[in-house]
């Protein structure tokens, strides 16, 4: 039975993960390693943790000592990385965390696998894999046309992509320098179960349900690809079971939509599920359909204006391909944040309020 060190895995996507392989990898332990910050929560992994098979380690991936007791304490066959500061505007009020956790905490990742990877055996080096899952916004904004591919230059345009940016570039290095049978993940924008709502699906969704406006950046016609976390993390089981070492994979949903169509659907898909003529909230602001609520704002400061990512690579190699449509996937994540609005007051309180961060230099 091999052990997975799963870091971060109490955030939106991790503990996604976590269900997912707990699932799908029975034979599989799993620790999941993470700091809990304002983003990441035990809550997220109510109903998974299971003993020894699958618990819980409070740690932070850029503190060496925490780190190396981790894995002596674990000995791991696989690191799988989610941990990151990952909200761009976040990372333009304070790029310092983005600093420490993505960059310095990947390099103790990476140091503690290769310390540990001396003191087992062949088989076990042979058998060890180390997956870092990273994002599509490390190759920066595209045109009208085109999609990023696994050997489109690196442009990042935000301390958070940076930040990204330059772990994939460490865990690459740590391959070709070392080794390391390490394994790149880059994905389009998740949505889905358990995320914070400071992104924007389930911001939108949990103010149009409190009749608060749905503020859309500029003129909303960024455009990004969306991918359901779960398609995503069925993605990492399959290149962790076949994925060549020293490969990296694009994970794309083949759902391109700018941030007007996406928070039209998700005014569509909650009319669908609660009527605003059902919602006191609208009723209370004299408004019959939430697609009223919608707001134009500043832009984010450096938005990228479009990512699309093209996936030939994982379906053509590891014969992965997305399993919800773009109209599914909505639907159960509408569904999932109706059914769960106490989940997101417990996770937001006293820490978010839903104002907006990523203000520096644009007008208020």
């Amino acid at each position: 039975m091999g052990t997975w060190i799963v870091t971060g895995g109490a955030g939106f996507i991790g503990s996604n993960f976590v269900r997912r392989a707990a699932a799908a990898a029975p034979g599989t332990r799993l620790v999941v390693f993470d700091k809990l910050t304002y983003a990441g929560h035990i809550e997220s992994l109510d109903g998974v943790l299971d003993g020894d098979r699958v618990r819980f380690v409070h740690g932070d991936i850029a503190d060496r000592d925490q780190v190396r007791a981790l894995f002596a304490e674990a000995r791991p066959s696989a690191v799988l990385n989610f941990a990151a500061e990952s909200h761009v505007d976040r990372s333009i009020d304070g790029p310092g965390e983005f600093v420490r956790t993505n960059i310095t905490g990947t390099f103790e990742l990476l140091e503690a696998s290769l310390a540990h990877l001396l003191a087992v055996s062949a088989d076990e080096r042979a058998g060890f894999r180390f997956l870092h899952v990273s994002t599509d916004e490390v190759y920066g904004s595209l045109g009208p046309e085109g999609a990023f591919t696994e050997t489109t230059p690196y442009a990042p345009n935000s301390p958070y992509s940076a930040s990204k940016a330059a772990a994939d570039h460490l865990v690459r290095a740590y391959h070709e320098t070392y080794g390391l049978p390490t394994l790149l993940t880059n994905c389009s924008n998740n949505y889905g179960p358990y995320q914070y709502p400071e992104k924007l699906v389930p911001l939108m969704l949990m103010n149009a349900l409190d009749g608060k406006p749905l503020p859309i950046y500029g003129d909303g016609l960024n455009r990004r690809d969306w991918l359901h976390v779960v398609d995503h993390c069925d993605a990492i089981l399959r290149v962790m079971e076949a994925g060549v070492p020293g490969e990296k994979y694009n994970v794309g949903g083949r759902a391109e939509r700018t941030n007007l169509q996406m928070v039209d659907a998700l005014c569509d898909a909650l009319e669908q599920a609660l009527p605003a003529a059902a919602n006191p909230a609208l009723q209370a602001r004299g408004l019959s359909r939430y697609h009223d609520l919608r707001t134009f704002v500043a832009d984010r400061p450096g938005h990228d204006r479009r990512y699309a990512i093209d996936p030939s690579k994982i379906a053509g190699e590891l014969g992965f391909t997305p399993a919800h449509t773009f109209e599914q996937g909505i639907a159960e994540t509408v569904a999932w944040y109706l059914a769960n609005r106490d989940w997101c007051a417990a996770v937001t309180s006293g820490t978010y309020e839903r104002q907006r961060l990523g203000l520096h230099g644009v007008p208020r």
